[in-house]
């Protein structure tokens, strides 16, 4: 599996995760939900896999320009990621339990996952010197920073979930849709 590839996964598995864990506040969309983004994930799997081999290839050749640097080496999983996966980890657990002990507001843990996780993508921007990244890590951070909000000014577990846990994960595996599609070798006209 290619790198740019098992990034779209990832990216494509945690937007899985925060749908199915926070589906369950939509009580009367939550089977449909879990199902929609179980299908979604099951479909980038195979929407991201690479072309059979010579299939496309004259159309690729025909309509794509050299690119200076390959994707795979944008996107590598050297130090510099995991050094921002580290800090990630870190200021979730850091807020898991601001969350729960100290604000005794577990219901806004999902929140503080998904700004943790937006704030991630700006990093992660960064270290790959993919700029598209950052529209990702503002619309995750916005809907962190909507949940706290919506948590702080008393509204209920269910909305917290709605704002910071489905929307984050539909954008994660729209997000992640967007890259395999894009990634795929036109066609030729």
């Amino acid at each position: 599996m290619t790198r740019g590839r098992t990034g779209l996964i990832i990216g494509g598995a945690f937007g899985l995760a925060f749908i199915a864990v926070n589906a369950g506040a939509a009580a009367p969309l939550t089977v449909p939900l879990r199902l929609l983004a179980i299908a979604a994930f099951v479909g980038l799997f195979f929407a991201s896999r690479p072309p059979a081999a010579g299939a496309g290839a004259d159309a690729t050749a025909r309509t794509a320009p050299a690119e200076p640097a390959a994707p795979a080496a944008r996107t590598a999983f050297g130090r510099r990621y995991w050094l921002v996966v580290a800090a990630e980890a870190v200021a979730a657990l850091a807020g898991l339990f601001l969350t729960a002990r100290v604000f005794h507001a577990p219901h806004l843990a999902v929140a503080c996952i998904a700004l943790v996780v937006g704030v991630h993508f700006f990093a992660l921007a960064a270290v790959w010197r993919q700029t598209s990244l950052h529209v990702l890590g503002a619309a995750m951070t916005a809907c962190g920073a909507a949940g706290l909000l919506l948590g702080v000014a008393g509204a209920g577990a269910a909305a917290v979930s709605a704002v910071a846990g489905i929307a984050p994960g539909v954008l994660l595996l729209a997000s992640a849709w967007w890259s395999a599609l894009a990634a795929r070798p036109r066609a030729a006209l």
